[in-house]
């Protein structure tokens, strides 16, 4: 199959392993995360940005959106190489593409970035360098067809509701909680970007195990759970011994995928840290293909969508 050429920066290059692996037998989407973290490190420097992750930087991209595409999944020992380019550039911020391959130019995982070109003290945007901004000439690109918004808008402004106290009023379930430990955090203090996801990802069994069960029982397999389209907003970076909630709502159910939003509460303050909405299928490990929930299980899942955005 002939693949799209890539993307012109070279970014991230690496493979799966194990370790990294879910109960679905693949990469799991912190390490999808943790990999665009890399590539947003190695495109700083393709847009001439020194040292743009270390405390000593000027300026470094801080992540203010990630729409994300699951495409093909990535199994144990799976090489794969990222490429990025720069689809739009304001005076501060900009959209980039980090467009992760399979060894074979399938693609992988497609990430759109917003970024803000910001400070390293108090992270506050600036306008670029003359310097990025004909870097960033020299790697514009359109953003790939595989890599586009399929079932999540991410145009749609994030809501301003986004608080411990409205998920609950809502009627949100809360399914993690957490602390933040230094390991967990970057070369500024402040928790790195797949820790966000990676909260999500530990979390969502506390609603789902139920469900996957089920639908594998009924189907008579053994079933897990995949992401394959999600919206991430950075809303604030907690800090080491910063607590975060997890509060869930569906906030949609289809014939094989269903909508879940998640918002990362501040205990503490009541506000919120990031938002999240992800769609997600079930799946056979055999086979590798998507499932059905039997009508009652829809049924019953219906009954809880609640008006839950990212």
């Amino acid at each position: 199959m002939n693949h799209p050429p890539p993307l012109p920066a070279p970014l991230y290059q690496g493979s799966v392993n194990t370790w990294e692996c879910d109960d679905g037998g693949h990469l799991n989407v912190r390490f999808h995360l943790e990999r665009a973290m890399i590539g947003l490190g190695h495109f700083a420097h393709a847009l001439e940005m020194p040292h743009a992750f270390t405390q000593s930087a000027g300026a470094t991209l801080a992540p203010l959106e990630a729409h994300i595409r699951f495409l093909k999944e990535a199994r144990p020992g799976a090489p794969l190489i990222m490429h990025g380019g720069v689809v739009a550039m304001d005076e501060s911020d900009a959209t980039l593409c980090l467009d992760m391959r399979h060894a074979d130019g399938a693609p992988a995982t497609a990430f759109t970035f917003r970024v803000a070109h910001a400070d390293t003290r108090g992270f506050r945007p600036f306008p670029w360098s003359e310097r990025s901004r004909a870097a960033a000439k020299r790697l514009s690109v359109g953003l790939p067809q595989h890599a586009a918004p399929r079932s999540l808008d991410p145009s749609i402004a994030p809501t301003s509701e986004a608080t411990r106290a409205r998920a609950i009023e809502l009627g949100a379930i809360r399914i993690g909680a957490s602390m933040v430990s230094r390991d967990q955090c970057d070369g500024f203090g402040r928790l790195r970007g797949e820790q966000f996801i990676g909260r999500v990802s530990d979390s969502v069994p506390n609603l789902m195990a139920g469900w996957r069960r089920e639908t594998g029982a009924a189907h008579n397999v053994e079933a897990a759970g995949a992401v394959v389209e999600a919206r991430l907003v950075f809303r604030r970076f907690p800090q080491a011994g910063d607590l975060i909630e997890n509060f869930t709502g569906v906030a949609g159910v289809g014939d094989k995928t269903f909508r879940l939003v998640h918002w990362l509460c501040d205990p503490e303050s009541g506000g919120a840290w990031a938002s999240m909405e992800a769609v997600a299928l079930t799946f056979d490990i055999k086979t590798r293909k998507a499932i059905q929930g039997t009508p009652e299980q829809r049924a019953k899942m219906q009954a809880r969508v609640i008006a839950m955005k990212v």
